[in-house]
């Protein structure tokens, strides 16, 4: 199951590294391209709240296996446009069959985590890190000496390959039973006596879902702008340009290897609102300052700081609604895609792209505020989420020798994570 989330962040990273040429070779201006870049976030859309009821119905790890053979063929397809209009008709297909694989994943990671019954999403988040990260750095070698039609015809028949190496396994998880099926997202929440209105689990789960969302509009900026950001702005050499996208993708990666044993020692409150705050300030920097390596610090920060907000988000959001939980907070969330590439590219346009940056800042900012409201809320709804650690939990160099024990010891166990979805 590892290997779908690692699939999906290559992909992704692939794609961030053929944006520019992509961009060049239709000569598109900044906010054109931020245009066509939306195409991607209303193709998962459009999927997102579907794969929920099919991974209901069918299984999410059939949905899992289809979707990542849809993705393998769509990558391909932004390679063949020859017009912005064929673009964004390619890029509709391709943000669908990611909407699928999401939701599919994500589903299959909340389960895991229930029959585990220990947090393992941020750790299986890191795939997603370091499959970008991976396909940022392989895609901007391949740049040199490879078009973007067989760039990307290369990197989907690898992922189509991957995908059909575990399908047996995947399409073998059952699909949830009625009961679990049917968990209320939208039903009231629960009500003890003596206390104030009952709040509804559907709320909630939004609310869940534009945390996720503020995060993945200042990762989809990150991944569509740093390195516009770093080259033109701040006159950085195509290969340094390319390493802001590529620092940020390694600094979340490495927070969420260790994001599980964090959860355990300082809770999913504190986790979330000091990273959120980390990340905030280092968005400023990077953005304002005039240092390309100071830019690049802030950027590695960022990533740093947010880097298990998204799986926090999405497994507090399955706990409560099951696939189809997950399915509505990963579709709030995506409106941060479907914000973020026109905002920014339309500020860019008007005010310049630094002045635009200072806005995922305060994106940034906001989960603080709603992470706080989460945690009010579910507790009167008598399902608390985003829980606080043990009390006087702090860092220390005990902390770091935890953490490296917690990865270390946590990457064997995910070797079995689907027989383990498989037992009755």
């Amino acid at each position: 199951m590892l290997a779908l989330f690692a699939f999906d962040g290559f992909v992704f990273g692939t794609w961030a590294a053929r944006v520019p040429d992509l961009s060049a070779s239709l000569h598109l201006s900044a906010a054109a391209l931020g245009a066509v870049l939306l195409c991607v976030s209303f193709g998962a859309l459009a999927t997102m709240q579907l794969a929920g009821r099919w991974c209901t119905r069918y299984g999410a790890g059939a949905v899992g296996v289809a979707g990542g053979i849809l993705l393998g063929l769509s990558l391909v397809l932004p390679g063949l446009a020859g017009s912005p209009v064929e673009l964004g008709a390619a890029l509709l297909v391709f943000g669908g069959a990611t909407g699928a694989v999401n939701v599919a994943a994500n589903s299959l990671g909340v389960r895991l985590e229930q029959a585990r019954r220990r947090p393992l999403m941020p750790m299986l988040h890191a795939g997603v890190s370091f499959g970008a990260l991976a396909g940022a750095v392989v895609g901007g070698g391949l740049a040199i000496v490879v078009g973007v039609l067989p760039h990307l015809v290369l990197v989907g028949a690898a992922g189509i390959a991957v995908t059909c190496a575990v399908a047996r396994p995947l399409a073998a998880v059952d699909p949830l039973p009625p009961e679990s099926a049917r968990r209320p997202t939208a039903r009231r929440g629960r009500r003890d006596a003596g206390a104030g209105p009952a709040v509804p689990h559907r709320l909630i789960v939004v609310l869940l879902g534009a945390v996720a969302g503020c995060t993945a509009f200042a990762e989809g900026t990150l991944t569509d702008w740093a390195a516009l950001h770093l080259r033109t702005g701040l006159g950085a050499g195509p290969v340094v340009a390319a390493a802001g996208f590529a620092g940020f993708s390694l600094a979340m990666g490495i927070g969420r290897l260790g994001g599980g044993w964090a959860l355990r020692r300082f809770g999913a409150r504190r986790l979330v609102v000091r990273g959120a705050a980390l990340a905030a300030g280092a968005m400023l920097v990077a953005a304002l300052t005039p240092s390309v390596p100071v830019a690049l610090l802030g950027f590695l920060l960022v990533g740093f700081g947010l880097a298990n907000v998204f799986p926090v988000a999405l497994a507090a959001a399955g706990s409560l609604g099951g696939p189809q939980g997950v399915a509505l907070a990963a579709t709030v969330g995506y409106t941060g895609l479907l914000g973020g590439p026109p905002l920014v590219g339309v500020v860019a346009e008007h005010l310049g792209l630094p002045v635009a940056l200072t806005a995922v800042a305060l994106f940034i900012a906001c989960i603080a505020l709603l992470a706080l409201t989460v945690r009010t809320l579910s507790a009167g709804a008598g399902t608390p989420v985003l829980a606080d650690g043990p009390a006087g939990s702090g860092w220390s160099v005990a902390t770091v020798a935890g953490w490296r024990r917690a990865v270390s010891g946590g990457l064997a166990g995910y070797v079995t994570d689907l027989q383990v979805l498989q037992r009755p």
